[in-house]
């Protein structure tokens, strides 16, 4: 028994070792012709490489679709849409946002006029879908500012270690770029790759503002080329401008405990029509429901719209202070 269970695995065995060597043998050869075919392209085209043109420069790709990448090359919306993407940290395209936008607009814009033969309505719902992608866009936005504004004072004091220990200013942007986290680092290592590529220390700190346009940093940037020009110490230069940033939080932070009642009366004050109106409607529907079965109801809910959004913006604009 044991001997035929012995003779069936020996079988079995020489069976997958020579299927095993039949595939190995069938893909050497295989690679053997591609490597004959690759090496007979090379030694082909290397007789020609001379008189082709290598384009360096960085292509810009702005949307997938080939005419619209085209059209937004030719106008100035698309830089800027490009660094307003950057700056929010979205891999989308300029055409891509564009595309959203108009999407958003268009098709719950026609669906509304479909329903109800509203224009006006129908212009309204649009303009403000439309925007969401956008907005989208600039919430991120902001809140990425936020945390860069909120990490840039540490980064300065490990700026301020590396310097008083004798480490030049590159180097301290190369510390700065590894050791503290996202933003700041991604922005900090650009800017220091960009001075090991060439670029003099001015033009790297100004595409670093343009890339942050936040005050503190440019107030960090005026520092470091003041220092470049005029001479000093530049570590007590940085520890002074940390200084003065983390005292412009603290003055926000008073400033947002001073306008909070001022902010809270905003929101209650726009909020309340519509929560109102959804009780009223729960509580007694036919009543409520004159206001858009009826011309008059009709151009009462356009009034008071426009009316708490006017109030809205201005009650912003009242507890909004620049510090």
């Amino acid at each position: 028994m044991n001997l035929i269970i012995l003779l069936v695995f020996g079988g079995a065995f020489s069976v997958v070792a020579l299927l095993m060597i039949a595939v190995g043998t069938g893909a050497s050869q295989q690679t053997k012709k591609v490597l004959a075919t690759l090496d007979s392209a090379l030694a082909t085209s290397w007789t020609n490489t001379s008189d082709q043109i290598v384009d360096l420069r960085k292509q810009e790709l702005l949307s997938a679709i080939p005419w619209i990448n085209r059209w937004l090359l030719k106008i100035e919306l698309a830089p800027r849409l490009r660094l307003l993407l950057y700056q929010a940290n979205l891999k989308w395209t300029a055409g891509g946002l564009i595309l959203m936008c108009g999407a958003a607009s268009l098709i719950p814009g026609y669906l509304r006029y479909l329903q109800s033969g509203d224009l006006i309505s129908s212009l309204l719902i649009g303009a403000v879908l439309g925007a969401a992608p956008l907005a989208f866009v600039f919430n991120k936005r902001g809140r990425r500012f936020k945390k860069f504004e909120t990490e840039l004072p540490d980064a300065l004091d490990l700026m301020v270690s590396a310097l008083r220990v004798g480490h030049s200013l590159n180097s301290a942007l190369s510390l700065v770029s590894r050791e503290c986290p996202d933003p700041v680092s991604t922005e900090f290592r650009i800017c220091y790759d960009e001075q090991n590529y060439g670029l003099e220390l001015r033009t790297a700190m100004d595409n670093l503002v343009t890339r942050v346009p936040l005050q503190d940093l440019r107030i960090v940037a005026t520092a470091i080329l003041i220092q470049k020009e005029s001479g000093g110490n530049l570590a007590e230069v940085l520890e002074k401008t940390a200084h003065v940033i983390r005292e412009r939080f603290r003055l926000k932070r008073q400033v947002m405990t001073h306008t909070a009642q001022g902010r809270l009366t905003g929101i209650i004050l726009t909020l309340l029509p519509i929560v109102l109106g959804v009780m009223l409607y729960m509580i007694s529907p036919d009543s409520m429901s004159l206001l858009w079965k009826r011309d008059i109801g009709i151009k009462l809910l356009y009034a008071s719209a426009i009316m708490t959004t006017i109030g809205g913006f201005i009650i912003h604009k009242i507890v909004s202070m620049d510090v």
